[in-house]
């Protein structure tokens, strides 16, 4: 199943790929207020900016002004090949990120980053069309859409999407793909 899985998102990236004309430019991405994303109670998250990041080390700089660094140690499978990627959306310096993982003595380990810099802007796919907007609010663009999504917020490294809860499986320039109990959804950025 998990073979499965793999294949089909990896499917649906091969198609938001081919389906986009121009790259994004990066350099429009919009930036996120991280103050309006409190941790809620019983929330793992840890909420900051990127300071420095490396192959395998990410650094952020937390609400309190901390400097936090975590290890990030990509899941392999037998034949070498990622199957579980920590980091999503990539970390830049100066990115917005959602941190989930555990202190420990002698180091950090992260087991989930989520870049809110690259979530940001609008997605598109055959039957969605919404913009992740800074203050946890998702604006629609299909009128006819029956339930669309209004608002978000990260809670314990998955994305909530109104009452809709995902883990986020890729995170790209031009791509989201999404998955929860009722499938796997790709989408492209417009």
């Amino acid at each position: 199943m998990r073979h499965f899985r793999t294949i089909l998102a990896l499917s649906f990236v091969a198609v938001a790929i081919v389906a986009c004309k121009d790259k994004p430019n990066t350099g429009n991405m919009p930036t996120v207020n991280t103050e309006k994303l409190n941790t809620a109670e019983g929330d793992s998250t840890t909420y900051g900016i990127c300071v420095d990041a490396t192959s395998n080390t990410v650094s952020i700089q937390n609400s309190n002004g901390d400097t936090v660094q975590y290890v990030c140690a990509d899941v392999y499978n037998d034949d070498g090949k990622v199957v579980d990627q920590v980091v999503k959306g990539g970390v830049f310096t100066g990115d917005r990120v959602a941190i989930v993982g555990k202190i420990g003595e002698e180091e950090n380990l992260a087991s989930n980053i989520i870049n809110l810099t690259s979530l940001m802007g609008r997605w598109t796919s055959l039957d969605r069309d919404f913009e992740i907007k800074d203050g946890g609010v998702v604006e629609s663009r299909v009128e006819a859409e029956t339930n669309p999504y209004t608002s978000w917020h990260i809670f314990n490294g998955k994305l909530i999407l109104s009452k809709d809860t995902f883990d986020v499986c890729e995170l790209g320039s031009d791509s989201l793909i999404l998955e929860n109990s009722k499938g796997i959804f790709g989408y492209k950025r417009k």
